[in-house]
């Protein structure tokens, strides 16, 4: 019996790759793929794995097994089971990008009209500035009291 450790010592395949930056060919073939059963780690592995089915873990298959996607048949393709659940998706999505358009335009209205509500209120500001520079420098009579 074969004594195995946790983590086994590191490859001594470094050393092939000393002069692989000057130059690449230097470099050994990849080792072949692994046939038939092989440890690792202590245990020991096959390379024949077969996932078991959904069905034989006792989940229901909500899709067909081998679905015919590119089917040139439109009835075909409508009666799949997946074909009202895409339409259904697609339409979910068309109606959410709608919705999303109509609120950045009105986003965007909102700020056109506030651009312009501060170029007024701009306006007004420079024009009592200037007015209030006339009053001081004692070019313009004063405002009549209120």
């Amino acid at each position: 019996m074969a004594t195995s450790s946790a983590y086994p010592p590191p490859p001594p395949y470094y050393r092939f790759y000393k002069d692989y930056e000057n130059d690449p060919s230097s470099a050994p073939e990849p080792p072949p793929p692994v046939d038939g059963p092989y440890q690792l780690f202590g245990a020991t592995y096959t390379i024949d794995v077969v996932l078991p089915s959904l069905e034989d873990q006792g989940v229901r298959q909500l899709y067909p097994k081998s679905p015919d996607i590119g089917a040139e048949d439109p009835e075909q393709r409508a009666s799949a089971p997946y074909f009202g659940a895409s339409r259904y998706f697609s339409g979910e999505t068309i109606t959410a990008i709608a919705t999303l358009i109509h609120m950045l335009k009105n986003q965007i209205q909102r700020w056109k009209q506030a651009i312009e509500d501060i170029k007024q209120r701009r306006e007004e500001a420079q024009k009592l500035l200037g007015e209030s520079l006339l009053i001081l420098d004692g070019n313009q009579p004063s405002l009549p009291a209120m």
